[in-house]
């Protein structure tokens, strides 16, 4: 178990508007705050089931392999226990230094939290046999001697005979003190593995106030929403190094506010497949990024999107700064 000196402690606390408090005056000294690090593979289910265990829409979710790219807090409240999970960037064998620095976050995660949650997607696993990731995932919480929880998802796809014979292969490594079974994309199972962590997280003052969900800014959720929907729409046409920035927020006397943002891409080539045929795919992309950002921020938006070529945004540090990465990792 982490202790609770470590970075993810001692960054909530350097924060002036997240200063540690109780949910309830009465109930001081009883409190339980704990971190706890989603990790697996790409695609396992990592960012649906941070969604389920806080209770709303923080993290994108598309079919795209390596969606997420850094670390997000998700924050979620059960009972006197404050939940800060950890969504990280799939583990993957990294090619690019994109890859290296995404899966360095994850692992950094992972190190830093009190609890561990190793999510597998069960339905991959007994229909091909268990991926070289997820296994070379197992290998490492053993060669640093690191406790997980199992968390096998989409186990409503999987017979139940199944499901044990995949429980009882993972375990023979010996690193897990419990394993839960779950549909992160249901909700079935998710209360279980919430009410478990929330039981055994460390006893101590929350970090952040009840009401918040994330400790992420809301110009960067924003330009996730919208490069959720440029993966989901160009999923199959756009490669994976496009990329989005909130360079302007405005707000206006009517409560509405204006937000500006680049969609970066690599080439001309992928400028015009952004923009579509008379500019029809950019103002689609708008058009459902600004219906979801307004679901999100509970007002009307304004969202004006531009597409710039910025070629070597993959070898730039700071755009690695921006995304909270490690340009030499």
């Amino acid at each position: 178990m982490a202790s609770k000196k470590s970075p993810h402690r001692e960054e909530a606390a350097k924060r002036p508007s997240r200063r540690t408090h109780s949910a309830d005056p009465a109930t001081a000294g009883s409190t339980r705050c704990g971190f706890i690090a989603l990790i697996g593979a790409p695609n396992a289910g990592k960012s649906t089931l941070l969604n389920q265990l806080v209770g709303a829409k923080l993290a994108i979710v598309t079919p795209k392999v390596q969606t997420t790219r850094t670390r997000l807090l998700g924050i979620a409240i059960d009972g006197p226990a404050q939940l800060i999970f950890v969504d990280t960037p799939g583990i993957f064998a990294p090619r690019r230094r994109l890859d290296r620095a995404m899966v360095a976050a994850a692992w950094a995660g992972a190190a830093d939290a009190d609890k561990a949650v190793l999510l597998v997607d069960a339905a991959r696993a007994v229909q091909r046999g268990l991926d070289d990731d997820t296994a070379a995932i197992v290998s490492r919480l053993v060669e640093t001697k690191r406790r997980a929880i199992l968390a096998l998802n989409k186990v409503d796809l999987v017979r139940r005979d199944k499901l044990l014979g995949l429980t009882a292969e993972l375990s023979k490594s010996g690193v897990f003190d419990e394993v839960f079974m779950l549909s992160a994309l249901t909700g079935d199972g998710v209360a279980d593995l919430k009410r478990h962590l929330a039981e055994n997280a460390p006893e101590g003052p929350w970090l952040f106030p009840a009401d918040q969900l994330s400790d992420a800014p809301e110009r960067w959720l924003a330009a996730e929403v919208t490069r959720e929907q440029v993966f989901l729409q160009l999923h199959d046409e756009l490669p994976y190094a496009a990329t989005v920035e909130t360079e302007g927020w405005e707000e206006r006397r009517d409560g509405s506010a204006r937000i500006d943002q680049v969609i970066y891409v690599q080439r001309p080539s992928q400028r015009a497949i952004v923009l579509g045929e008379g500019g029809r795919r950019i103002k689609a992309i708008g058009a459902r990024a600004r219906a979801e950002l307004e679901q999100m921020l509970g007002r009307r938006i304004h969202l004006f999107l531009f597409v710039k070529v910025r070629e070597n945004w993959l070898d730039d540090p700071e755009r690695y700064a921006a995304l909270g990465l490690d340009y030499n990792a």
